[in-house]
């Protein structure tokens, strides 16, 4: 169901979309249900897309390019800017970044990182949280979210390391089956050539030594080979481009990484973990 209150806060892209959507469809000499037929949605679904009560996804952006688009490209090129429109605005200047990096260092500990969740993990985890979302938002988030996942086949490639706690592949998030997919998903994506994934297992702090202590951190190599640190605490964010701060994080994460178990070593508790799920 379109929220009304998207009218008042749709983004710049979202808008021009939507006036380019309802002249499009004018010009084709398409009601709202005609178009929505054509594309495999509602009249409904159109006219929220229309009024801007509800952002199209890439699905309805990819239906309109090929039905209205006159091979102008608009609606393909929008899928972009639309999607970043639905991130969270705090994550919004990182989320270009993160797709354009040459490489990413990754350390999550509460939950599977972002970039790898799975749609049904992520729905759980976002439909679960507080303040409460309504459901179409969820969707969007969602959908943004597993988006995000073109990073992994993009050329020219992108290393992508990511260090999980060991409690993270443990909390079952949603249920047993959408754990096991989870975790299945998480093998297949340490499998990848430019895909490193270590666990922190739980025994790492034996010894008084726990690098993790301080929580997460993202570590982002642009293309200009420039070096940022990314962090998100409780819905809130900060990009770190300080170099001396970006060094000690960067050192603290290497740190991190050598108290991990090797990626085989990892692969194969991942693999263990999704076969006790049931």
């Amino acid at each position: 169901m379109a929220r009304a209150e998207n009218k008042e806060t749709a983004g710049p892209a979202t808008r021009l979309v939507a006036e380019m959507i309802r002249k499009m469809r004018i010009r084709a000499g398409l009601t709202q249900p005609q178009l929505g037929e054509r594309i495999g949605y509602s009249g409904a679904a159109v006219s929220a897309a229309e009024t801007c009560a509800q952002a199209p996804s890439d699905e309805m952006l990819v239906g309109l390019e090929r039905e209205i688009g006159e091979g102008l490209g608009f609606f393909e090129d929008a899928r972009a800017p639309v999607r970043l429109e639905k991130y969270p605005k705090q994550f919004q200047d990182y989320a270009g970044l993160e797709q354009k990096a040459v490489a990413l260092h990754l350390y999550a500990t509460l939950v599977v990182h972002g970039l790898f969740q799975t749609p049904e993990y992520a729905r759980a985890l976002i439909g679960g949280g507080y303040p409460p979302l309504p459901e179409p938002r969820v969707e969007e988030l969602v959908e943004a979210r597993t988006a995000r996942q073109a990073l992994f086949d993009r050329q020219p490639v992108a290393l992508i390391e990511l260090v999980l706690e060991e409690s993270v592949l443990r909390r079952t998030i949603g249920s047993a089956e959408i754990m096991r997919d989870q975790l299945k998903f998480l093998a297949k994506c340490a499998r990848r050539r430019n895909v490193t994934l270590q666990v922190l297992p739980l025994d790492a702090g034996i010894g008084g030594e726990y690098a993790g202590a301080r929580g997460g951190v993202e570590i982002v190599e642009t293309p200009e080979h420039d070096h940022l640190v990314y962090l998100e605490l409780q819905g809130e964010s900060l990009l770190i481009k300080d170099r001396s701060k970006v060094s000690t994080l960067s050192q603290r994460y290497a740190r991190i990484r050598s108290q991990a178990l090797g990626p085989r070593e990892s692969l194969g508790l991942i693999e263990q973990l999704a076969g006790e799920q049931r």
